[in-house]
């Protein structure tokens, strides 16, 4: 299975949270990380997005059909995110939009299986492939990539 997590660009310093927007900045953080991102995606990838209006800005700059899903709102937990994308037993590769310290929490715990918090920037990405080996989950960063590097 493959899990990308997207975090969402610059947004402006407003409440209410949910109604936050991408600054002029966080949609050309978008924009990049989407022009890199579409051509190396699978072809059935499902993107999960959060409600947050800035999720969705994001999401948006993929071009692609994406879900809204309530559970990955501001404030979710690693639990709450990897049982929306059923790791490490989904049918399709997922791309989830969300926000901080979420997408940190899920990466430490795939990346150490122990609780703890990673910084995942805006705008940028973790890709990570799970894969079974000797009966074991095995899970590989396969990249990690933010807009100001493309």
């Amino acid at each position: 299975m493959e899990l990308i997590l997207w975090r969402h660009a610059e947004a402006e310093e407003s409440s209410p949270d949910m109604e936050r927007k991408l600054t002029s900045r966080g949609r050309k953080q978008a924009s990049r990380m989407a022009d890199w991102l579409n051509p190396r995606l699978p072809q059935d990838i499902r993107v999960l997005a959060s409600p947050a209006a800035r999720t969705r800005q994001t999401a948006q700059a993929l071009g692609r059909e994406y879900e809204l899903v309530p559970e990955l709102a501001p404030g979710a937990s690693a639990a709450d995110l990897l049982r929306v994308a059923n790791w490490p037993d989904s049918a399709y590769p997922l791309l989830i939009v969300g926000h901080q310290p979420t997408l940190g929490q899920v990466a430490m715990q795939l990346l150490t299986n122990q609780a703890g918090d990673l910084t995942v920037k805006k705008g940028g990405i973790w890709w990570f492939v799970g894969r079974e080996r000797a009966g074991e989950l095995q899970v590989v960063l396969r990249a990690v990539a933010g807009p100001d590097w493309l």
